[in-house]
């Protein structure tokens, strides 16, 4: 079940992405990524609201959940700001390939602060995964030491044990809730993950952008349709990691790779070389093993 629900989040991640590349001509970064949370919080609330009305029962919710989701939520939003700063350093290749240690490194804090190791098998996986990341995000160019100390692959490490955390958070705080289905332990911990981040990040965004936080309200046609997106999507997160290691699930996300790569053939009409579909098999076989012997 949790393949299945991790396969389908990873393409409406993918389709969120693509069409927020296109509403960046209408907002900044910061704002284009203050929608996902303004018009998500909302679908994810109501929800819950549609499952508690149908007699779903709810569930009991342990005092370690309200600052674990916290933590989970910014977390990503701090996650996604590293990110878009290693691109902006020029370098996003490196930047990319860096983010990407997201595997590994949600793997150790899975271990470290779950206690959920993979065996053996899953870490050749992951390793192996890691390896057809790198070479699809540097397209055959060479990583070094000087390139690891650039703001760059810096900030592209940051985002990537960001990201990390954030997936740990959502981990920990469905595992805070009992009682109750599976599925509405995902969805109560999406809607207040959501409704944090709407908070913090539009605070920010009053604080230091106020024109962008009027922005996303004025273009909310475009807005919504990347909420709508993006709260399917996290919906999905959330139900795979409430079901699965968190390791496993985000090892086997990385397959939006393959997603974005297949957009890009028979949308974007864009040819890859032999080296890049090589290096696409890597992922793919990573994601097996992973997956198969984790």
């Amino acid at each position: 079940m949790w393949i299945i629900v991790t396969l389908v989040a990873a393409g409406f991640q993918t389709a969120r992405t693509a069409l927020q590349h296109r509403l960046r001509s209408l907002l900044s970064v910061s704002g284009a990524g203050f929608v996902r949370y303004l018009y998500g919080a909302p679908l994810s609330a109501l929800a819950v609201c549609v499952a508690w009305a149908a007699g779903v029962e709810w569930p009991q919710i342990a005092a370690r959940f309200w600052p674990t989701i916290l933590g989970g939520g910014v977390a990503q939003i701090l996650g996604t700001v590293c990110l878009i700063r290693a691109f902006d350093a020029r370098d996003f290749a490196v930047g990319t390939v860096f983010a990407k240690t997201e595997v590994v490194q949600v793997a150790l804090f899975s271990l470290v602060l779950l206690g959920e190791p993979l065996r053996w098998g899953g870490w050749l996986g992951a390793a192996v995964c890691m390896v057809g990341v790198a070479l699809l995000a540097t397209k055959g160019r060479r990583l070094t030491w000087v390139a690891v100390r650039q703001p760059a692959a810096l900030y592209g490490l940051a985002a990537g044990g960001l990201f990390g955390l954030a997936s740990i958070g959502i981990r920990g705080a469905t595992k805070a809730l009992s009682g109750g289905p599976i599925v509405m332990h995902a969805i109560v911990t999406l809607a207040v993950m959501n409704t944090m981040q709407t908070v913090v990040h539009g605070g920010y965004l009053l604080v230091r952008e106020r024109e962008q936080a009027r922005l996303a309200v004025v273009h909310w046609r475009s807005s919504a349709v990347v909420g709508v997106l993006s709260v399917c999507g996290s919906a999905g997160w959330a139900l795979a990691l409430a079901l699965q290691n968190a390791a496993k699930v985000r090892t086997l996300g990385q397959v939006e790779l393959l997603f974005t790569f297949a957009v890009s053939r028979w949308w974007l009409h864009d040819r890859h070389s032999r080296a890049e579909l090589a290096a696409s098999g890597l992922v793919a076989l990573g994601v097996l093993a992973v997956v198969v012997a984790g």
